[in-house]
Order: C-alpha cells, then structure tokens, then sequence
C-alpha cells in the first residue's frame, strides 16, 4: 500500500492546520465582535453574528481535506501544498487587519488578494485533483460574499 493512501493522520494534521488558521483569526475577531463591530453600520446583507463560526469551521474542515487530498495523489506537490500555506496565512491577515487593528479599508486591499490566491490554491490543486480544487469552491463563494459585505462596512463607517 501507497503511505499517501488513506493515511488519516495526516488528513487530521492538515484539518488540524486548517482550523489552526481559523483559531488564530478568530484571537483577534472575537473579542472585537461585542465592542468595536457591534457599534459599526452594517448593510442589510449582513448576517446574524452567530452564522460566521459555524460556516468558518465547516470551510477550514473542506480546505483541510482539500489540501489532504492533493498531498495524496503524489510527491509532486509541495507547490499547491505551499500555495495552499500561502492563503491560509492571508486568511489570518484579514482577521488581524479587520478585527485586530480595526481597519476594515485595509482588510478590504487584503481580502482581493487572499481571494486570488484562493482562485490560484484553487487552480494548482486542479492539477493533482479535481475534488480538492472544488471542495474549496464554498470558500471562494464566503470569501466573496465576505469582500462585499467588508466593501459595505468599510464605505458606511
């Protein structure tokens, strides 16, 4: 047997890397969200508060397996593996611009690029398998949704 088959420690490593992310941007929003967010203008697009860690933690457990499937399919894959790396810290930049230093202009400069790099995660997880690149396809769906609605806080504050 192939060790890159169903090797389940290491899909819990990358759905533990993934949440890590999440657990990290989620020090510097979650102490804001009862302080500086709640006294934002918000546009009507705007969910209710207690749908972001529901939807955040169900997106870093696809981009967990995502990123486990690509490692799977071979050993030449240290390029989407590390661009994969690459959108995951930019996920946490959004936090610490948004929340942490409470600048919603320059998270939203940062939320084009961590979407791009979604799009290229995206792309280079194609090329070593289909599955992965679409089950980051709800993260892209967020991560646009999450663009317009910074776009619309960062215009009414």
């Amino acid at each position: 047997m192939n060790k890159r088959e169903n090797n389940w420690l290491v899909l819990i490593g990358f759905i533990v890397l993934a949440q890590s992310a999440g657990i990290v941007g989620s020090l510097f929003t979650t102490p804001n969200i009862p302080t500086w967010y709640a006294t934002l203008y918000r546009p009507p697009i705007a969910p209710p508060n207690w749908i972001f860690a529901p939807v955040w933690t169900t997106l870093f457990l696809l981009m967990g397996v995502a990123a486990y499937l690509v490692w799977r399919s071979g050993p030449r894959t240290k390029l989407a593996l590390r661009i994969f790396g690459l959108q995951l810290a930019l996920n946490v930049l959004w936090s610490i611009l948004f929340f942490g230093l409470q600048s919603p202009g320059a998270a939203f400069v940062e939320i084009i690029f961590l979407w791009l790099s979604i799009v290229w995660t995206m792309y280079a997880f194609a090329k070593h398998s289909t599955l992965a690149a679409w089950l980051l396809s709800p993260y892209l769906a967020w991560v646009t949704f999450a663009g317009a609605l910074n776009y619309f806080i960062w215009t009414l504050n």
